[in-house]
């Protein structure tokens, strides 16, 4: 396979979870309106929670004990930044979802989780895209608290 073929191959393997991840991310973003006798805040502070949360469940289907160890010590950080959020500065929900995004990102060139193939650039996409909408609600002065 020549290394434009193989270029091509992997822009095609990336058009699907990029696609989906903006739809989801756009989905996320607009959660709070299926919610909407909960804070704002706390809508994006339970999505955050859940989505940090699907890679133990990777973890757990990968078998070994110390990428569970890990993953579960960097959801509980995301569950920490999530609950602070609720209170606090929903800049802190922009800041989780990119952290959350970085996290995709790394995942995605080591592989350190097993058998994720594309489930991390979709995630990046979801997070990066809900972090940009609710950074443009923040300015625009949406209420997180009520």
């Amino acid at each position: 396979m020549t290394v434009a073929a193989r270029t091509q191959q992997r822009r095609l393997a990336w058009r699907a979870p990029v696609a989906w991840g903006l739809v989801v991310g756009g989905a996320q973003a607009a959660s709070p309106l299926a919610f909407w006798w909960l804070n704002t805040a706390i809508v994006y502070a339970l999505g955050l929670v859940a989505i940090a949360f699907v890679y133990i469940g990777f973890a757990v289907a990968d078998g070994r004990p110390k990428v569970l160890a890990v993953e579960s010590g960097v959801a509980s950080v995301f569950v920490v930044v999530a609950a602070a959020a609720v209170t606090g500065s929903p800049w802190l929900l922009v800041a989780g979802l990119l952290g959350h995004g970085a996290k995709d990102l790394w995942q995605h060139r080591t592989q350190y989780v097993a058998n994720t193939r594309w489930w991390p650039p979709f995630c990046l996409v979801v997070d990066v895209t809900a972090a940009i909408i609710i950074a443009i609600e923040i300015v625009a002065g949406v209420q997180f608290h009520h």
